[in-house]
């Protein structure tokens, strides 16, 4: 993610307590809001209730307790989740041919090499979470925008490639945020269907700068909603990115990667 969006709603900012005893608690349950998208317009809260909708859409409750199972750029991840507690990792051989295993957790990170926990300094341990946390928060869209952190807001609609859709920004508090707290997403939800197929963001970290996502290769496994994305950037450089839906329909975006997810397992608990 060469540094982006990563820690987001996560409890990355809690690694520089990482020795610290205290049970991790779980994240606050989804609130109940109304499920008819055409009520949106009318809600006091629009943007919750579209995001509901966009959630339940794309997996809903099997987010709350699952196992999942993918490979992203020769490297393999495991995703655990149940009850708001996570373990995410990730395993993969460097240059120098050494085995290498990341493990995030609601409140330590370790890595090891060759079976051994390394040891890191601070900044690389921030690092090499960030990078984990960034690979499946993506994988995982739109699982974490009900996070007590999220501010969401529905600041229009718009027409891309002919589809209606509802532009949601979302922006972070400063308590939970992470230390990215002060980057800014958008999020486009398709009007008809609740699917969120683009998103931009705008990050502050590295030098800063914002992207624009076009979701591609969608499936479904086990009642989950999965896509790979074009990742683009702005021409000329912007970092407006409530506007990025106008741009790209203008021929005015570059792409820069794609980022794709191969071989993706799901396995949810046993009824």
């Amino acid at each position: 993610m060469n540094g982006l969006k990563t820690t987001l709603f996560l409890l990355l900012g809690t690694l520089m307590q990482a020795c610290s005893q205290e049970e991790p608690q779980p994240t606050e349950t989804v609130p109940v809001l109304p499920t008819r998208l055409e009520d949106a317009a009318n809600s006091v809260d629009s943007a919750a209730v579209i995001i509901r909708s966009c959630m339940e859409r794309h997996g809903g409750a099997r987010y709350q307790d699952l196992e999942i199972r993918f490979s992203f750029r020769k490297q393999a991840y495991q995703a655990m989740r149940k009850n708001g507690l996570f373990t995410y990792s990730r395993t993969f051989t460097d240059d120098a041919g050494n085995a290498i295993r990341d493990v995030l957790s609601n409140d330590l990170f370790f890595r090891e090499l060759n079976g051994e926990k390394a040891v890191l300094s601070q900044k690389d341990s921030l690092d090499f979470a960030s990078s984990v946390n960034s690979v499946v928060y993506f994988v995982l869209q739109p699982a974490f925008l009900a996070d007590p952190a999220v501010h969401a807001e529905l600041i229009g609609t718009t027409t891309i490639k002919g589809s209606p859709y509802y532009k949601i920004r979302v922006t972070f508090s400063e308590e939970g945020g992470g230390k990215d707290h002060e980057d800014e997403f958008v999020y486009w939800i398709h009007q008809e269907n609740s699917t969120m197929d683009y998103l931009a963001y705008n990050y502050l970290t590295s030098g800063g700068g914002a992207r624009f996502r076009e979701g591609i290769a969608f499936r479904e496994l086990e009642g989950l909603r999965f896509a790979d994305y074009v990742n683009y950037k702005p021409v000329p450089d912007t970092r407006e990115v409530a506007t990025f839906d106008a741009l790209f329909e203008s021929g005015q975006m570059l792409e820069v990667s794609r980022i794709i997810n191969e071989d993706i397992q799901v396995i949810l608990p046993q009824e």
